[in-house]
C-alpha cells in the first residue's frame, strides 16, 4: 500500500512548509517539496489543512482491566483516533493494579488485541514493590508511575522509606501524581465543618489547594536531585509549582520535567459554576491566575508535554459535590481541537503545540520511530482543517462514558484524518475499527 498526502501545510520541528509525505509499509518514506510523479494505491487530498506528527498522550487512563462498565481499550482508542492521538501511555490504577509483570503483560494482550491506536503502560510504584522494577522490559515501558498523595485507585505511596528507595531504584523515567495528603485530610476536615459532609464541588480547589501540590511536588524535586531520578511531574496545576522547573527552551534535556493537562489549561474553578462536577479532577483545577501562569510556562520550557489525563467515569458517578462526585473527566478526542483553540487566541503557536504534544513526550520518553514528520519514521499523521466549524454532540463522542465536559461547543478546527502507522483510522468523521495499533518501542538511553 502507497499513500501519497499532498497539498497540506507540514509542521515538524519548528517549521511550518508545503510539501508532499509518501507513506509505504506504515513508514513514510519521502517527504518532498514537489509532486512525486509516481503512481500511488490511495491520495489523501490535505489542501487547506494542516499536517502534524500524530500525538503521543502520556497521561491516559483508560479503565482496562477491571473498570470496563466505565471505559475500554477498544471505546478510549477509539476516542483517541478520533481525536488525532496515534499513541498513549495508559496509567496503572485499574483492578487489577499494574503493579507486576504479570498484569503488565496482561494489558498488552488486551490492547494487542483492541487498541485501535499505538499503546504503552506505565508500572505502578507501591510502597513494597521497588525490586521488581529490575524484572522489567525498559524497552516496552515508557517508566514507573508514582502516586506521591492521594489516589483514585488505592495507589499512594507515604512511607518516607519507601519512597527513598523507589526514587534510588528506578533507572526509568519516574512520573509523580503530586499532591501532599495529611494537607489534603486536613483541608476536608476544616472544609466539611463549615459546609456539611459533602461540600460543593467549586470548594475542590480549598481542598486540594495550591499548598498541597507544591509540597508534594517540592518533595519530589527534592529526593530526585538526592538521587539523580529522571523525574516527570504529572498534571501540574498551580503557579507555585512553577517555580521549581528551569525555563529552557530544550526542557527535555534537563533531568526534572513538568506535564500540564488540557483541562488545567482551559477550565478555572470558577467554570464549575455551569459546568459542576464535570470537572472536577485530580489535582483540582484552578484559578484563572494560576491557568494565566501555567499558559505562560508553555512557551518558556516549564512545562515540557501537554496531555489529558483522560479519566472517563459514568456521569451518574459525577454526581455531588467534594466527596461524592467521582475526580475525572474523558478529554482525549478533543484535546487537539482544544489546543488549536489556544493557537487561535495567541496563547502558543501550533509549531509550539506540535512540541509539546508530539516530539516532546517521545524525547522525554525515547520513543522510537513516533513524533515527528520524518523520513523512516512510522507513518503516525494527523490531519487538521482550520475555519471548519462544528459543535459537539453526544452522539460524535466515541468515549464509553458517552459525556464531555466539551459538549455543546463549538469548534473551528476539526480533525479531518488520522493516519496510525500508515492505515487511515480515522477519516470524514468514522473509525475504522479494523485497524490495531502496535506496541510502542522505547530508547531510554536516547531519553
Amino acid at each position: 500500500m502507497k499513500t501519497l498526502i499532498k497539498g497540506g501545510h507540514l509542521v515538524n520541528e519548528g517549521r511550518i512548509s508545503d510539501g508532499f509525505i509518501v507513506v509505504e509499509n506504515g513508514n513514510i518514506i519521502a517527504i518532498t517539496k514537489q509532486q512525486p510523479e509516481a503512481s500511488f494505491d490511495e491520495t489523501i487530498d490535505a489542501s487547506g489543512c494542516y499536517v502534524l506528527p500524530g500525538l503521543i498522550d502520556d497521561h491516559v487512563h483508560f479503565r482496562e482491566p477491571g473498570l470496563t462498565a466505565k471505559a475500554d481499550i477498544d471505546s478510549e482508542s477509539r476516542a483517541a483516533a478520533a481525536g488525532g492521538v496515534t499513541s498513549y501511555f495508559d496509567m496503572p490504577n485499574c483492578v487489577p493494579q499494574t503493579i507486576t509483570p504479570e498484569t503488565l503483560e496482561e494489558k498488552f494482550r488486551l490492547a494487542s488485541q483492541k487498541s485501535h491506536v499505538n499503546y504503552s503502560f506505565f508500572y505502578g510504584a507501591t510502597n513494597d514493590n521497588a525490586d521488581s522494577f529490575a524484572q522489567l522490559d525498559a524497552t516496552r515501558i515508557p517508566g514507573i508511575k508514582l502516586f506521591m498523595g492521594s489516589s483514585t485507585g488505592n495507589m499512594l505511596v507515604d512511607r518516607q522509606q519507601s519512597l527513598e528507595r523507589i526514587f534510588k531504584t528506578c533507572k526509568l523515567p519516574l512520573m509523580a501524581h503530586c499532591e501532599d495528603t495529611e494537607i489534603i485530610n486536613r483541608n476536608m476536615k476544616e472544609v466539611q465543618q463549615a459546609w456539611g459532609d459533602d461540600p460543593q464541588v467549586s470548594m475542590h480547589a480549598l481542598i486540594r489547594s495550591e499548598e498541597a501540590c507544591l509540597a508534594s511536588s517540592a518533595k519530589a524535586v527534592e529526593l530526585a536531585k538526592k538521587y539523580g531520578t529522571r523525574l516527570h511531574i504529572a498534571h501540574i496545576s498551580t503557579a507555585e509549582e512553577l517555580e521549581l522547573f528551569t525555563a529552557c527552551c530544550d526542557s527535555v534535556a534537563t533531568n526534572i520535567t513538568a506535564e500540564a493537562c488540557v483541562g488545567h489549561l482551559y477550565f478555572t474553578q470558577l467554570d464549575h459554576e455551569s459546568l459542576g462536577a464535570k470537572i472536577k479532577v485530580n489535582p483540582a483545577i484552578k484559578t484563572p491566575v494560576d491557568r494565566f501562569l501555567l499558559r505562560e510556562a508553555l512557551n518558556d520550557g516549564r512545562i515540557s508535554v501537554v496531555a489529558t489525563d483522560h479519566a472517563p467515569h459514568l456521569l451518574e458517578q459525577k454526581q455531588g459535590g467534594c466527596v461524592k462526585a467521582a475526580s475525572g473527566m474523558p478529554l482525549i478526542q478533543f484535546s487537539l481541537v482544544t489546543m488549536l483553540e489556544l493557537v487561535d487566541e495567541g496563547v502558543l503557536t501550533i509549531e509550539r503545540l506540535v512540541e509539546l504534544m508530539c516530539h516532546n513526550p517521545a524525547r522525554l520518553f525515547g520513543v522510537q520511530q513516533r513524533g515527528f514528520l520524518r523520513e523512516g519514521y512510522r507513518a503516525d499523521i494527523t490531519i487538521v482543517r482550520p475555519h471548519a466549524p462544528w459543535t459537539v454532540t453526544t452522539d460524535i463522542i466515541e468515549s464509553k462514558c458517552k459525556w464531555s465536559p466539551m459538549e455543546g461547543h463549538e469548534y473551528q478546527w476539526r480533525v479531518e484524518c488520522t493516519l496510525c502507522n500508515g492505515q487511515s483510522v480515522y477519516a470524514d468523521g468514522v473509525v475504522n475499527d479494523t485497524v490495531i495499533g502496535e506496541e510502542i518501542r522505547f530508547n531510554h538511553s536516547q531519553s
